[in-house]
Parts: C-alpha cells; structure tokens; sequence
C-alpha cells in the first residue's frame, strides 16, 4: 500500500514518511525505471535493528580478538572451536554456524588450499607456514554478525605472505567503492581488478551476503559483476565483503565426504577476509572485522 506524505514511515521512526524516508523511496523508484535492480525496504535495517547487529558484532569482534592473541603451531582447529564456542556464549551471545543447515561445529577454520567452510578437528594441526581462514559468526539477541580473519603461523613463505596481505587490501578497494545508491557492481569490479592487477584469481561461486536480522539474506555479494551492474546500495543495507583470493586458478571443488569444505581445485592456497558493513549516507561503516 502507498504510503501518504504524512503517514508513519514504513521503517518505524516515528516520522512522518514525508520527514523520513519519502525522498530514499523516489530514489530507488527512479533507479528502478532505469533498469536497476532496487533492494526491497525489508533489507534497510532500523536504527534499532542496526544497534542490536552492532552489539552482535562486539561479541564478533572479541571472539576473532581471542583467536588472534592464542592461535599458533601446535594447537588443532578443534582448539580454535572450543575457545570461539566457549568465549561466545561466555559474551551471551550464540555460535551461528553451529547447525547451520547440519553445519557440525561452531566456526570455520579454512587451511591453505581450502577455500572456505573448513571443518574443525582434533587430528588438523597447525604447523609452522601454515596460513587460516578463522570465520565467525554471532547471535546476540536475535541479531547476526559475522567476519573472518586470516592468521599466519610461524614462518611463513613470501608468496604466501602477499597473497594474504592482497586479499586484505581488496578489502579497502571494495570499501571505497561502496557509494550510496551506487550499484553493486562497482565494488565488486573495483575488488577482482585490483586482485588481477596482483596475479591472482577471485573465486566465482561463493561469495558475501546481506546480514543482520538473518545470518545470510540478500543480496548475494560476488567478486565478477560487472560495474554499473547488480543491486543498488541504498543506505541502511548491511552485507558482508569477503572476496575469496586464490594464488593459482578461480576454480573449486566441494569435499564429498563432509558436503562442505571447498578446495582450490589445483591445490593453491587461498585467503580471505571478511568484514560486516552499513552502507550509509556518505559510504560504509564497518560493522564487524
């Protein structure tokens, strides 16, 4: 139903809309005759939701703190699950991975060639050169954060040491290319320029997601939509950036034992870092890194 200049607004303010969201709503509308795919208003989170995901995230953020202060050689990556599992729910909050759609445990640990999703054990042990992936994801209340971090064990080789840092620098050039009303296109390009500009390959089929009020929403987030293409970032959509950086080819490979953990399908390490962001009025606030 269309809304009158002086009804409530639809995102719960409290203001007339015409005060509020009127002038936000004509935009998209606009965009959309011009061809645009628009986001719907159930993904432009409240300042109360925004308030409740940035709690979540402090749960986030600690927890990925913890893992970097005690990760190194020796430790298994069921270690790395105790202490995310333990330390969330000691923070109130709850592991989301943890039966995520028969997900087995409470964060992913992603070694060397594997992509992402890696499942943690006692009988993986890090050893000196390794590099990880540790992605973990929070409930606080009902809402949802989630960003990952790469860590480097011990002496690490040199190529393994840039592919890690590029994957972290494609992160800057996503962020700046996040422009709100701007399509999604445009930061996706910016990221799998810069990391062709390095040598390397960007993963195709997996990518970020909205997230918030679920723990993956729309819209989906790859890394090879052209610019000028994709959804509108309109202000208020929250969504991850988390470019998946291989050394050698884009291609990948699912385990068929577990269903989830996915591989580089040429054996090349891979990296990645994710980061929860708020488009906002002027760009994007980082949520959770």
């Amino acid at each position: 139903m269309k809304l009158g200049r002086n009804d409530p607004c639809w995102c719960g303010s409290g203001q007339k809309y015409k005060k509020c969201h009127c002038e936000f709503d004509e935009k998209l509308e606009e965009l959309k005759e011009r061809g645009y795919t628009v986001p719907d208003t159930k993904l432009i989170k409240t300042k109360t939701q925004i308030e409740g995901i940035k709690e979540s995230a402090k749960i986030n953020i600690a927890v990925l703190d913890y893992v970097g202060e005690h990760i190194k050689a020796g430790i298994s990556t069921e270690e790395i699950n105790g202490w995310v599992d333990s330390l969330t729910r000691k923070l109130g909050g709850i592991p989301a991975p943890l039966n995520y759609e028969g997900f087995p445990k409470s964060v992913c640990t992603s070694l060397n060639d594997q992509v992402c999703h890696g499942i943690p054990d006692e009988n993986t042990i890090l050893k000196d050169g390794d590099i990880i992936n540790v992605d973990v994801s929070t409930i606080y209340k009902g809402y949802f954060s989630d960003s990952s971090r790469m860590f480097c064990i011990g002496n690490v080789s040199e190529d393994k040491k840039r592919l890690v840092e590029t994957a972290r620098e494609s992160l800057q050039k996503g962020l700046d290319a996040v422009k709100p009303f701007a399509p999604l296109g445009d930061m996706s390009a910016a990221i799998n320029d810069f990391v062709k500009s390095r040598g390397y390959t960007v993963v195709r089929e997996i990518g970020g997601h909205g997230c918030g009020i679920e723990f993956h929403e729309e819209p989906w987030v790859g890394y090879t939509i052209p610019s000028g293409t994709g959804m509108i970032m309109a202000p208020g959509m929250c969504f991850t950036i988390e470019p998946m950086i291989n050394m050698g080819k884009a291609d990948i490979v699912q385990d068929d034992e577990n269903g989830w953990t996915i591989y580089t399908e040429d054996g090349s390490p891979s990296a990645q870092w994710e980061i929860q962001i708020l488009v906002t009025e002027t760009g994007a606030e980082i949520i959770s890194y």
